[in-house]
């Protein structure tokens, strides 16, 4: 039996800031869940089933907050599912929801993925001691700061790359209203004049701590044939993980990322990425991660990646455009970013992504990673259903 072909009918976020203080996590989550249903103009009876994603419960030290948030999100009496997979988990929540519709077991799921950063402190819960070693780690860029240092000699990059990277990444953010960060002011300079963090990831060139929630809804044939818009079809969606630490790993390009861009590729018949592919939403929490992500997603030869971030490549009105909606690095509420990749990627196809539309979009890469690069997410979509 063939797969259902699995459309996105509707797309809702909420304005992702550094604490959103007026409502709890479940005024959070349905804000963003009633979006998507508006977006698609259906009603909680019109759902199926709910799938929702986060990362780890201690960043708001809420367990199982998914048997909570049931009723915020009308799934009061349907089938519920959590998914976790660390920073990937927006994204694989999405293909989780994607499977149940692909296997006819549901007609239209609701998808759903939050974080409340300003209820914790992600820096420090991620600071945890590796064994019989000095406690020297303090946050995610602690741990990904060498892998960068090892692109930079693999690539020989000049290490403005990563100021490229930031200062486009918060220029497109000034074109999306639902950002965190919004700096109007922000130039080249001030992206290289601020200070180092992790040698050699600067203060500019990370990631914000955000409050945020994105939902999708994804439906079958007959019900994006209902849908007051053009939907999106997904042409391709995968998951690989591989362990955080083994001999022989590549830090830089990991065999679970090359070969989870492989599979999606391989289900949508692309054979020249770089070609068929109009634009790219990409989790880059840090700036350099985008010229090391394009190699390891087959848009670049090993070592190249960074020669399209500085030729310009990645710009909005790029050949390749690449985080439109300013990515990660302008906005990051954790169990959420990899959805908004996936939402924004749909948003592009169907040519509702406003000031940051990129003209033209027809097939768009939605990605996320999570993990010490152990997880991987990704989904291409189009405008055109896989069959036609």
């Amino acid at each position: 039996m063939t797969k259902e072909p699995v459309a996105v009918v509707g797309v809702g976020q909420t304005k992702h800031v550094a604490a959103r203080r007026d409502v709890s996590i479940a005024g959070l989550v349905r804000e963003a869940a009633q979006r998507a249903l508006t977006d698609a103009e259906l009603t909680w009876s019109d759902v199926d089933a709910v799938v929702i994603g986060k990362a780890p419960d201690f960043f708001e030290g809420v367990m199982m907050p998914e048997l909570y948030l049931a009723d915020a999100l009308g799934a009061v009496g349907k089938p519920m599912l959590r998914v976790h997979t660390a920073g990937s988990v927006g994204g694989s929540t999405a293909l989780v929801a994607a499977t149940l519709v692909a296997a006819r077991v549901h007609g239209t799921v609701l998808t759903l993925a939050f974080e409340k950063q300003s209820e914790s402190n992600a820096m420090w819960g991620l600071s945890l001691p590796i064994p019989f070693q000095q406690p020297l780690l303090a946050g995610a860029g602690g741990f990904f700061a060498p892998h960068v240092r090892a692109y930079m000699r693999r690539s020989a990059a000049p290490d403005t790359i990563g100021a490229l990277v930031a200062y486009k990444d918060r220029r497109n953010a000034l074109k999306n209203p639902y950002a965190h960060l919004h700096e109007p002011d922000v130039t080249l300079e001030t992206v290289m004049a601020s200070p180092m963090l992790w040698d050699p990831i600067r203060y500019s060139e990370t990631c914000p701590s955000s409050d945020g929630a994105c939902a999708m809804v994804l439906t079958d044939r007959a019900g994006a044939a209902r849908a007051p818009r053009p939907p999106a079809w997904m042409l391709g969606g995968a998951m690989r993980s591989e362990p955080t630490l083994f001999a022989g790993k590549d830090f830089v390009s990991p065999r679970a990322g090359r070969d989870c861009a492989a599979d999606v590729y391989r289900q949508a018949g692309i054979t020249d990425p770089r070609r068929e592919i109009d634009a790219a939403e990409i989790y880059v929490p840090f700036s350099w991660y985008e010229p090391m992500w394009l190699e390891n997603l087959g848009f670049a030869a090993e070592g190249e990646g960074w020669k399209l971030t500085e030729s310009g490549v990645t710009e909005l009105d790029g050949d390749l455009p690449v985080n439109m909606s300013g990515g990660v690095l302008s906005t990051n509420p954790i169990g959420a970013s990899g959805m908004i990749r996936f939402a924004e990627a749909a948003l592009q196809v169907r040519g509702q992504a406003g000031d940051h539309q990129v003209d033209g979009a027809r097939r768009v890469l939605g990605h996320a990673y999570g993990g010490g690069s152990q997880f991987f997410a990704m989904w291409l979509v189009g405008s055109d259903p896989p069959d036609s």
